[in-house]
């Protein structure tokens, strides 16, 4: 947001843009002219109705009590139209645009060509910017497009102008992206055409497709995890699809099996390991991590796979036993 900010900043003060800008301005002026001679004529006219009705109250004679009422009456109603008319001119003044001498001209021309130096100067400090952004720019309204990576954007400027435009966040899962079905159909394509992992990165990189979270490209590591995991899901096999090594033991899994067993990303059973959620140890020789899940922890699993994402962070603010969660957290705070 930052950096589309700043290129919208600088794409609205460049010479062309601003000379439009300038341009707007002198019409904004001339109206302004017009309604001012408006505002002049009523307040003229107002001035003389109070003005008249207050000679008319001092000629009344003083006998005449029932006329000098009428005329003091009348005389008051004058004298507060004419302060209503100050206040809603005074109103008017203030909100409209002022006005812009030659000389103002010429100083916002010669700063114009100067500012995207001056914005990426070094000596130009976050507080400069912002106080600059906060002088051309009201209100800056965002709207996600559903839970997708996909935003709205739109810039209300100073003045009353309005410019929109899309950008991309940051999201959780890839399921979020709102290209993911095109994904998923493009990388089991490449990949059914014998294209490496690294080949695969580049083709999706070139077309345009990006991961979540914030990582700006793919690469061959995100492209094997998500590989076997669609693989898994799916049922489909692929031109490397392999023979998985032996279990180490009874009712032990390497961890992608495991992984593939509960359909879910291998990243995710390596941070159930870190938060002590399974029972796992490295082997000596490979490194590899060796988990232990009999077919009632496979089931325990299973049911901690289906929780809500986010549900151990509710957890710190209400006490919601569930049969379905680890019965012991040893990386999770206990309240």
């Amino acid at each position: 947001m930052d950096a589309y900010l700043s290129a919208a900043l600088l794409q609205m003060l460049a010479p062309a843009a601003l000379e439009v800008s300038l341009a707007a301005a002198a019409e904004i002026e001339a109206e302004r002219g017009r309604l001012e001679t408006l505002w002049s004529q009523r307040l003229e006219r107002a001035a003389y109705a109070a003005d008249r009705a207050a000679r008319c109250y001092r000629l009344a004679e003083p006998e005449n009590r029932l006329v000098v009422r009428t005329l003091e009456r009348d005389w008051e109603q004058a004298l507060t139209e004419l302060e209503r008319l100050r206040e809603d001119h005074d109103r008017f003044l203030a909100a409209t645009p002022p006005v812009l001498s030659a000389a103002d001209r010429d100083r916002i021309r010669g700063l114009a060509a100067d500012i995207p130096a001056l914005w990426q100067a070094a000596t130009t400090t976050n507080t400069d910017r912002k106080q600059l952004l906060r002088a051309v720019i009201d209100v800056v309204t965002v709207t996600v497009i559903g839970d997708s990576e996909q935003v709205e954007t739109e810039i209300g400027w100073a003045g009353g102008h309005r410019t929109s435009g899309q950008l991309a966040r940051p999201v959780a899962r890839l399921e979020q992206l709102s290209y993911y079905p095109r994904l998923v159909s493009r990388v089991l394509e490449l990949d059914d055409a014998g294209l490496t992992d690294a080949q695969i990165a580049d083709h999706l990189n070139s077309e345009g497709l990006r991961p979540p979270k914030r990582f700006e490209t793919f690469g061959p590591q995100a492209i094997r995890d998500l590989v076997n995991r669609l693989r898994a899901t799916t049922g489909r096999s692929g031109h490397r699809t392999q023979r998985p090594a032996p279990p180490p033991g009874q009712h032990t899994w390497w961890m992608p099996e495991l992984a593939a067993e509960l359909a879910m990303p291998p990243v995710t059973v390596y941070n159930w390991i870190r938060r002590g959620w399974v029972t796992a140890r490295q082997d000596p020789d490979t490194r590899r991590w060796i988990i232990t899940a009999d077919p009632t922890e496979l089931e325990r699993l299973r049911q901690l796979r289906r929780l809500p994402r986010g549900y151990h962070l509710r957890r710190r603010w209400h006490n919601d036993p569930t049969p379905t969660e680890p019965t012991t957290h040893p990386a999770e705070p206990q309240l």
